[in-house]
């Protein structure tokens, strides 16, 4: 049969443990004020699987062990490092000191499009994803290093939070693996 469906039991999956100890790509989420636990647990679920280092849950951004946040990370909230932090304003501060580069993903003045990104070799990033009325706070986007817009051609321009993750950090990830 051609391109036959592979079964669950035949996709090469780590273990919890194969997961903690595998080199993680250095991208860094940062939710900032996501009020809906789905969306939260989609993230923890493509975090996952391109092996995000670590998740920060800011503000009211709910944090595991939650029903509905389990409903959709199946399981990626016991794979993926998290920390729930209060202010993402102070994260954000904390994480530049480390010599982290800082990145928004909004649609804002002097935004650089995801397609014209190339990251650094050997730069860790951390990516900021913000409310999903509001957006990104603008004391966060103002003390971010820079802002990522994802470009979107149709009439809409509005993508739902866990898309814009999923979409960003795909896209990130296959640039550093390069």
């Amino acid at each position: 049969m051609e391109n036959r469906k592979l079964k669950n039991s035949e996709l090469i999956r780590k273990s919890t443990e194969e997961f903690k100890s595998a080199e993680k790509t250095p991208l860094i989420v940062i939710l900032d004020n996501v009020r809906s636990l789905n969306n939260v647990g989609s993230i923890f679920r493509t975090s996952d699987a391109f092996l995000i280092e670590k998740i920060y849950l800011c503000g009211i951004t709910a944090t595991p062990p939650h029903k509905d946040i389990q409903k959709t990370a199946l399981g990626a909230t016991d794979t993926v490092v998290w920390e729930y932090r209060e202010d993402a304003l102070e994260l954000v501060k904390d994480l530049q000191q480390e010599d982290v580069r800082v990145f928004s993903v909004e649609q804002a003045e002097n935004s650089t499009l995801l397609d014209a990104f190339t990251p650094q070799k050997g730069q860790k990033y951390a990516l900021v994803f913000g409310n999903e009325v509001k957006g990104v706070q603008q004391k966060v986007v103002t003390a971010s290093d820079g802002v990522l817009e994802i470009p979107q051609l149709g009439s809409k321009h509005s993508l739902n939070i866990a898309v814009s993750a999923g979409v960003v950090l795909w896209d990130m990830f296959s640039k550093i693996k390069k």
